[in-house]
């Protein structure tokens, strides 16, 4: 009687020992799998850089309420309409692309994020086909009135001698290229984005959303 006591104390204290490693195991193999899965932080951008993507919107003619740093329904749409037009897929949404697209300063912990593809837009993603041929961006045209303005301050600088005709004829185009020049702008002799900002003529709101 006293051996079969023995016995069953034995096998009881053996499967309590099986027990206690299975369970171990187990725990070990779901924190394995959770720590898998573990999500990626979650990118977000705090109100000073809201406030600043409100101010850079807004001198971009896509955005006209006030610089609150909230990111509400109107500054969602604002940022839809940037990135559409930057290559940028249109989330409305002020992640770590469109910040670095605008010129905005990251924290040390936004760097750590890494940027998703799903970021840009498809055409960025999608490899160009040796048939198909790239798609030419929008070519910036000073309208006439810009043309006119322009010549007015080249003639002013004493840059031209004809007449402020509205016309990019050759003397102005010489003009220009002096004006340039004497500026530190590319020398190109075309009324482009940078050269009219110089002068201070105004863009029209097609030309703003042209990078």
């Amino acid at each position: 009687m006293k051996k079969a006591f023995s016995l069953f104390l034995v096998l009881l204290a053996f499967s309590l020992t099986a027990n206690s490693q299975s369970t171990a195991t187990s725990g070990t193999k779901s924190g394995l799998t959770a720590e898998k899965t573990k999500r990626p932080p979650i990118f977000r951008a705090n109100k000073d850089q809201i406030t600043a993507a409100q101010q850079k919107l807004k001198a971009d003619g896509l955005y006209s309420g006030d610089a609150t740093g909230k990111l509400d329904p109107p500054t969602r749409e604002a940022i839809k309409k940037y990135q559409s037009v930057n290559g940028l897929r249109a989330t409305g949404t002020l992640n770590r692309a469109t910040l670095e697209k605008m010129g905005i300063e990251l924290t040390d912990k936004q760097r750590e994020t890494p940027i998703p593809e799903s970021s840009y837009a498809a055409e960025k993603n999608a490899k160009t086909s040796a048939t198909e041929k790239p798609r030419r961006g929008a070519v910036f045209r000073a309208s006439k009135d810009q043309i006119t303005a322009a010549q007015k301050l080249l003639k002013s600088q004493n840059l031209l001698s004809g007449d402020a005709t509205g016309k990019l004829d050759d003397a102005t185009r010489a003009a220009l290229r002096k004006y340039q020049e004497a500026n530190g702008l590319k020398v190109t002799g075309t009324l482009n984005r940078a050269t009219l900002e110089k002068m201070g003529i105004e863009l029209t709101e097609k030309q703003k959303q042209m990078q």
